[in-house]
């Protein structure tokens, strides 16, 4: 039996809130370089007031998403597919190392946990359930993660998957039927306990991903310029810009 403890689950700050969801858009390619972030528009979107907002848009500066351009306000960062893989080929790699520890240390409770939300992840596919089914691969992946009983490098995997827009995946072509058969192979490696197999499964996992959204930022992007008459500069959302 497990005895890992239960993990709390803490409510974000509004101003975390606000720095998920226009990261969301800008690496979704619904909210592309040079395009222009207002606070009041992202408090608007949100429902919550201008000062959250503002300080989620100075954070996302840290980051790096966003410049802060003088008497033109805040506009999305230059952001690439390649620069999007490349952020996916790190998280491959710290997920793969927890992936193969999980595996080394999985119990029967662990796997028969893991089994029954891969039964329930495929339910939401069949059902086209999108919201379900990115819900059902969250926990999927926490689990396993928990499993590896390693905090440093899951607060790493954190810092990293920080950039990764969970919302916007279901959306994503390719993207339910690759969570299906990836997590089918995933599994087999912690049915058996190989752990360097279940580190390829993961890496793969991910690079697949990470490739699935680059291609669809690219796409979106291509889109925009063409439209725009070769431009990169987009209105972007009308939600969160001008």
């Amino acid at each position: 039996m497990s005895t890992r403890s239960p993990r709390l689950r803490v409510r974000p700050q509004l101003s975390d809130e606000a720095s998920s969801y226009i990261r969301g858009l800008i690496m979704s390619g619904e909210l592309q370089p040079g395009a222009s972030v207002r606070p009041e528009t992202v408090g608007e979107a949100l429902r919550i007031s201008t000062t959250p907002a503002r300080e989620a848009l100075q954070a996302l500066r840290v980051e790096g998403f966003l410049e802060l351009i003088p008497r033109r306000g805040f506009q999305v960062a230059p952001l690439t597919g390649q620069d999007i893989r490349d952020l996916f080929q790190v998280q491959a790699l710290i997920g793969g190392e927890l992936a193969a520890r999980a595996a080394a240390n999985a119990t029967d409770e662990d796997i028969a946990e893991l089994e029954a939300l891969h039964h329930e992840l495929i339910a939401a596919a069949s059902r086209n359930n999108h919201d379900l089914l990115e819900e059902k691969n969250h926990a999927f992946h926490r689990e396993i993660n928990l499993m590896a009983e390693s905090r440093k490098i899951t607060w790493a995997l954190e810092l990293v998957t920080r950039y990764v827009p969970r919302r916007f995946y279901s959306a994503i072509e390719g993207w339910p039927s690759a969570t299906v058969d990836d997590h089918t192979e995933l599994l087999q490696g912690i049915r058996t306990k190989d752990a360097e197999a279940t580190r390829a499964a993961m890496c793969k996992h991910i690079i697949h991903a990470g490739e699935l959204l680059a291609d669809h930022f690219d796409r979106r992007v291509a889109a925009a310029t063409e439209s725009s008459g070769g431009s990169r500069v987009s209105e972007g959302d009308p939600k969160v810009s001008d």
